[in-house]
């Protein structure tokens, strides 16, 4: 510290020795007094000193907050950009992603209305081809029930032809019978 601060030594000693120092101690405790008046508080050229350090500090504090504050402006405007063509290539993305679903869609749409028609046609097919089955096996059954019907009716002509033949010899038989029990009977 360049300037000396004004400090009354002689006030300063006098005020010691009335109270009960020394005169000695009392100008050791004045110049002790001195040196550290001198070097702990500030002068005016080391205030202006540190005003002008402050002023320094805050321009080049000042300077410093500009270009950050252009740093980041120019950081933001490179984060909108990259955002913007994030944002486009991600709906370049969906669109091509929709395209393609709607193109999965309809091939399956088509695959499904081919798949039904086969198997319509298959069905109709299977259909046709019990439809043609069943007339057969009805056509079999009504021959098979023609040839019954037949042997049927032939049974019970032999039946009949049975029954007479029978009937026919019982009746024969009981008139011998009736015959001989005449005959002896008389």
């Amino acid at each position: 510290m360049s300037e000396a601060i004004a400090f009354d030594t002689h006030r300063f000693v006098k005020n010691l020795t009335d109270h009960g120092f020394t005169e000695e101690q009392a100008e050791v405790l004045a110049n002790e007094q001195v040196n550290l008046l001198n070097s702990n508080l500030a002068t005016k050229t080391d205030i202006a000193l540190i005003q002008r350090d402050i002023e320094a500090l805050r321009k080049e504090t000042k300077a410093d907050i500009e270009a950050l504050r252009l740093a980041t402006k120019t950081d933001i405007e490179a984060l909108q950009q990259a955002t913007k063509t994030d944002i486009a290539l991600i709906q370049r993305d969906i669109e091509a992603l929709r395209k393609e679903t709607k193109a999965d869609i309809e091939a399956l749409r088509l695959a499904t209305k081919t798949d039904i028609e086969a198997l319509r046609q298959a069905t109709k097919t299977d259909i046709e081809v019990l439809q043609q089955a069943t007339k057969t096996d009805i056509a079999l059954i009504q021959r098979d029930i023609e040839v019954l019907r037949k042997e049927t009716k032939a049974d019970i002509a032999n039946l009949k032809a049975d029954l007479l033949k029978w009937m026919f010899g019982a009746l024969i038989a009981q008139g011998g019978i009736i015959v001989t029990l005449i005959v002896a009977l008389i």
